[in-house]
């Protein structure tokens, strides 16, 4: 097979663009460009997916087909973008493993995506071979949550494993950052007898030890090790997150899950989780378990974040000392004047608004902008930030 991206692997430049044309334009082309033996394989590949644009049963496809030509629909089994030849009958578990032996990790990953979120082919989702094969990754979860009421019981457990693998890696990554931004900062000269690597006294250990210098192994014998205090050892602040669990904000609501389990490790915060669209689920008693929450989230319906911000006064015991996150995009179902004046209250108790129209890594700019504007005018921080900016922010007021 030759590769098309890198220009020594076939023969003059003029051939290798002609190959790349051929493929971008696909069967189309095939009269005026046709394709070596090799690069066939290439081509049936992306048929396969891209084919589909141009009506039902195009690309190469044949889920069940019987060798007659007959594909689902009634359609050519291989027909590809002009009718195709004939030729190759993928099925979708075959178009994966081939996907992997020709196109590079990424490109498999978009492929994937694309014939779920572009295309539809749930099929991936409901086949439990197909399922195994695929990487797990953030592009696979979301559509996985997404999906999740389409797969079938028997394949309902390999979905929670690779739910469950995705979260753990994100999980493991933030907690890293997390634990780094809260307990990063030492008290110098002062002691404690929490005594774990992280608060060891390197210099100080040493400088007690100097006169127990031993000679004849040329080392000092330390007689006491010394360790720092962190800056503050309990600190007890109370989080609220409210998080809107409409169909725009899958990411958000991802992260907001992972950030909660991770905050609520930590000594110093007590950490409420709340899920809400038109009505609301306190997940509190949860929150160690991100996994088991996602797989519960409903995503889609209505948005009441009045009514979440009603319910998070209520939980507000300690106002100087407590922090409400708001996740959404602001779009609520009801009247808006009932939001503003829930968020006042908030406010004007003491407590701190934190409104984030999104906790991503994407950044997203689809919110109701105006709303953004009112909170920040009533006092709220409003911004689309990062779970690692989330932790920087909180760390800042609590420190």
């Amino acid at each position: 097979m030759s590769d098309v991206n890198n220009p020594s692997s076939k023969g003059p430049p003029a051939a290798l663009q002609a190959a790349r044309w051929r493929l971008i334009l696909g069967d189309f082309a095939e009269d005026a460009l046709p394709l070596d033996g090799d690069d066939q394989e290439l081509n049936e590949a992306l048929e396969f997916l891209y084919g589909r644009e141009y009506g039902p049963g195009q690309g190469i496809r044949d889920d069940e087909g019987d060798g007659d030509g007959e594909g689902e629909n009634g359609q050519g089994a291989a027909v590809g973008r002009r009718g195709g030849k004939g030729g190759s009958r993928l099925t979708i578990p075959g178009w994966i493993a081939k996907i992997q032996k020709l196109f590079p990790r990424r490109t498999v990953e978009l492929m994937q995506k694309e014939a779920l979120d572009r295309y539809h082919l749930t099929e991936i989702l409901t086949d439990p071979e197909v399922l195994k094969t695929m990487e797990p990754n953030l592009d696979l979860l979301k559509n996985i949550l997404t999906f999740k009421h389409i797969i079938p019981e028997s394949v309902k457990s390999l979905a929670y494993q690779i739910v469950e693998k995705v979260i753990r890696e994100i999980q493991k990554k933030l907690e890293t950052q997390v634990r780094r931004t809260f307990l990063g900062k030492k008290l110098p000269n002062s002691s404690t007898s929490y005594k774990i690597f992280r608060n060891f006294d390197f210099k100080r250990t040493i400088g007690k030890n100097l006169k127990h210098y031993n000679a004849e192994y040329k080392t000092i014998v330390a007689e006491r090790l010394y360790f720092t205090q962190n800056v503050r050892r309990y600190n007890p602040w109370n989080i609220i997150i409210l998080v809107d669990e409409s169909g725009s904000m899958l990411d958000s609501v991802i992260y907001s899950s992972v950030m909660a389990s991770i905050f609520a490790k930590l000594p110093f915060l007590a950490v409420k989780l709340v899920i809400f669209d038109t009505s609301l689920v306190d997940l509190s008693d949860h929150i160690d378990d991100p996994v088991g929450i996602l797989m519960k989230v409903q995503l889609g319906g209505g948005t009441d974040i009045n009514g979440a911000l009603e319910y998070a006064k209520k939980l507000i015991t300690a106002p100087q000392k407590t922090m409400v996150v708001l996740v959404s995009d602001l779009y609520d179902g009801s009247d808006y004047r009932l939001m503003y004046k829930s968020s006042r209250d908030i406010i004007e108790s003491g407590a701190k608004l934190f409104v984030l129209p999104a906790l991503d890594y994407q950044a997203s700019s689809v919110y109701d902008k105006n709303a953004a504007l009112h909170f920040a005018k009533m006092g709220a921080s409003v911004a689309a930030i990062t779970p690692e900016d989330l932790a920087e922010w909180i760390g800042k007021v609590i420190s």
